[in-house]
């Protein structure tokens, strides 16, 4: 099962999920396909396998006990795991299980907040708000990735083809907000402004967070 899913991870990072099938990783693996369900029964479970196999091998941190900086360090190690297998935030990367490497992951997070004063509830509210926050970050990221690679444009030259139809909405008046964020807003020029963005973004998840303990 090991080797069936270290292959499985690798055909994903490099072809997508969607090239992930029992007839591809047989070629892969130099065997017939029927052999690979007498150890994994069906795709779901597989692509389970995967995630919880990329969760052990690339989501590392340590819970120290200062529990803003915990889950700052499981936040960026989580981006980095995403960036670094795209495929896991995909709907067809399955529903998450509690695989054994998920599990512990699980633990140490929800570890990092105990004894805060916090209830169970709540401390799942704390996870999953930033684990939502960090997996729709990283999907900006990698939408940018993919539109760069389509059309061959990285963000300077994609803006100068930009510029005509920017000039019209100023001209026209009816954009003054927006015209403020055209003209004097520094993100927009800023060639690591998703990288800057997302540390801007997560201190103020964490200060949303902070307004959750008790006095």
């Amino acid at each position: 099962r090991e080797q069936i899913t270290t292959a499985a991870v690798t055909l994903a990072d490099t072809h997508g999920i969607e090239a992930v099938s029992m007839r591809a990783l047989a070629a892969e693996l130099g065997v017939g396909a029927t052999s690979l369900y007498r150890y994994v029964a069906r795709k779901d479970e597989l692509i389970e396998l995967m995630v919880d196999a990329v969760i052990g091998n690339d989501l590392q941190f340590e819970v120290r006990g200062d529990w803003r900086e915990d889950l700052r360090s499981f936040a960026h190690s989580l981006r980095a795991m995403i960036l670094r297998h795209p495929w896991t935030t995909v709907p067809s990367a399955g529903l998450r299980s509690l695989g054994p490497n998920t599990a512990w992951l699980y633990e140490q997070v929800l570890s990092a907040i105990d004894g805060l004063g916090l209830k169970i509830d709540a401390m799942l509210v704390m996870v999953e708000t930033l684990d939502a926050f960090v997996r729709g970050r990283a999907l900006e990221e990698l939408s940018e990735q993919e539109a760069v690679r389509r059309s061959g444009l990285d963000q300077e030259r994609w803006m100068q083809t930009q510029l005509p139809y920017i000039e019209s909405l100023i001209e026209s008046g009816r954009y003054p907000v927006l015209t403020r964020v055209l003209l004097d807003a520094r993100a927009p020029r800023d060639p690591d402004r998703l990288k800057h963005g997302f540390d801007l973004g997560l201190e103020r998840v964490l200060d949303g967070l902070a307004t959750m303990l008790p006095e």
